[in-house]
């Protein structure tokens, strides 16, 4: 593999250290985590927002465009060619970087909802999510179905009301419609002023402080400059017209009377949300907010496990596989396991038991991400996402532990919505057609099944999202050398099935059935509708029906 930088730092072992000393650098290392992603519906602007965060941390020195045509630069994390060309996010991205302090770990998700299992993984190795609105449209289907996720497993939730730079709902309307669609309250600790010219600042209602931003000549590329200014000082009345600064304190009066008290325990619990506004296309208010949520998000929590809650300070080192990516280096065909730590330090080579099976095995080569960059790390702590080298051994969701077997929940799982046969355009390439299917879904982006025909098995792949299939055909060309063709199954509903042999045999023969297998032989019912799948449910027929692969 090919590293591109390391670190310069080397870490003291642990065994040169005492154990107080040791413990009180865990607890030190920890504090200063910042695990989080962003969630938001498409076209709301989340990989642009992702590139200022990296811009102002100091992660990257100029924020790229996406849809400048001619750009020689790219948005940072979108590292996959197909990305690039289309403009969109289809995987996950990691990126780490310091910043005032704080160890940030970015998890950047896919934006179109067909790929909405490699979000909700992403989701649960986060520690606070930050929820992109469109000022124009509010909240949407999509952002709709990721808040529940977070909300669910009371995940802390901050809002940043994006594209402000625009003409769009009026403030006030959009502060109610998150709270009644939502059912979360708010706390708006920035609010948008709005001149003749459009979008000029925001007023911090927590420092009482109103920024006015100059508008730069470099379409936000670099940092915005702004001028701070206290709400009561006489000067305000002469850099803002008349009618704003007086729409201004009547909101912030009516704002001040009628919302919720700002309550950080209420955030932490996912019951109140901060609110910001601003426009990540220009910057403005972008520092602001970033400066806030690393200060109010939560350090790594204690986990859930069958061992009881893991507490990220325990020493004994815990973490899990959410992610696995194939060919982030095309050059060197490499496999990355991206694993959350829990809990414990981790250090480079160390030996931990692999609990699915019961094996130790050696952590190698350990990265962290800025995107496709790499960096080789001698250590890792709780809340940290750390790649490892993986040839087919690690699966997501697998659990990792020096403190027993122990086993982490909540990874999701979720039947396919669409099938589709592949039609390979050169049968000698079925050895690399064959290499690609088994390490694509190795990594959760499809499932592939195999139906029973004349010329042998036939591989049928099954996706939550039709844009899956195009991701998966370009990637089995470019990154495995076997060019083919999707065609599509009328098939929408999958039931793993067990039972005696015979009965299933028998169901599989009726009139809108087909008998696939999985990877693991164990056969799937695809049904033509919805109708004939609970028909098939509900009749004593001695066999159980299971959503999922039991």
């Amino acid at each position: 593999m090919q590293v591109e930088s390391t670190t310069t730092a080397t870490p003291s072992s642990p065994a040169q250290s005492s154990p107080e000393a040791a413990a009180d650098q865990l607890e030190q290392e920890v504090a200063r985590r910042r695990t989080f992603a962003i969630i938001s519906h498409p076209d709301a602007g989340k990989t642009t927002l992702t590139e200022k965060l990296l811009m102002y941390g100091g992660a990257i020195h100029l924020a790229g465009a996406v849809k400048a045509r001619r750009a020689q630069r790219h948005v940072t994390s979108d590292w996959m060619e197909l990305e690039r060309k289309r403009g969109i996010s289809v995987t996950s991205s990691v990126m780490q970087f310091e910043y005032a302090g704080c160890k940030v770990n970015l998890l950047d998700t896919p934006g179109h909802q067909d790929f909405s299992e490699d979000t909700y993984r992403t989701l649960v190795a986060a520690d606070s999510a930050v929820m992109l609105l469109d000022n124009r449209k509010g909240v949407e289907e999509r952002t709709r179905q990721l808040f529940e996720v977070c909300k669910r497993r009371r995940v802390p939730i901050f809002t940043f009301v994006n594209k402000c730079d625009r003409a769009g709902e009026k403030p006030l309307k959009l502060l109610s419609d998150v709270e009644s669609d939502l059912g979360i309250a708010c706390y708006p600790v920035t609010w948008p002023i709005v001149g003749e010219n459009g979008f000029i600042g925001v007023y911090d209602r927590m420092h009482g402080a109103v920024e006015l931003f100059e508008r730069a000549q470099d379409h936000g590329a670099s940092r915005a400059r702004a001028r701070a200014i206290h709400l009561k000082d006489p000067e305000l009345r002469n850099l803002l017209e008349a009618t704003v600064y007086d729409r201004l304190v009547s909101e912030i009066e009516l704002l001040d009377a009628a919302s919720h008290a700002f309550d950080l325990d209420a955030v932490l619990r996912g019951d109140l949300s901060p609110m910001y506004f601003g426009s990540a296309l220009t910057n403005f208010g972008v520092e602001a907010f970033f400066h806030d949520f690393l200060e109010f998000a939560p350090a790594p929590r204690p986990r859930e496990s069958t061992a009881g809650l893991i507490s990220p300070t325990d020493p004994s080192f815990t973490g899990f596989v959410f992610k696995i990516q194939a060919n982030m280096d095309p050059k060197h065909r490499d496999r990355i396991a991206f694993v959350r730590i829990c809990s414990g330090r981790f250090d480079a080579g160390m030996r931990v038991m692999h609990v699915r099976t019961a094996s130790q095995i050696r952590l190698s080569s350990p990265q962290q991400f800025l995107a496709r960059d790499r960096t080789a790390v001698e250590e890792a702590w709780p809340g940290d996402v750390i790649g490892i080298m993986d040839r087919g051994t690690l699966r997501i969701g697998d659990s990792l532990s020096t403190a027993g077997p122990l086993e982490f929940s909540d990874i999701p799982r979720f039947p396919p919505e669409h099938f589709a046969r592949i039609i390979p355009s050169d049968p000698l390439k079925r050895k690399q057609l064959d290499t690609g299917l088994r390490e694509l879904t190795e990594e959760g982006a499809a499932q592939v099944f195999y139906a029973d025909t004349a010329a042998g098995p036939t591989p049928i792949v099954g996706a939550i999202g039709m844009l899956q299939f195009d991701v998966m055909q370009y990637r089995l060309d470019h990154e495995y050398g076997a060019p083919c063709r999707f065609e599509p199954l009328s098939y929408q509903h999958p039931r793993w099935v067990t039972g005696p042999k015979a009965a299933v045999e028998l169901e599989a023969r009726k009139s809108g059935h087909l008998r696939l297998y999985d990877t693991k032989g164990n056969p799937v019912l695809l049904f033509d509708s919805e109708r004939s799948m609970r028909w098939a449910e509900e009749r004593d027929s001695g066999l159980k029906f299971h959503e999922v692969a039991p």
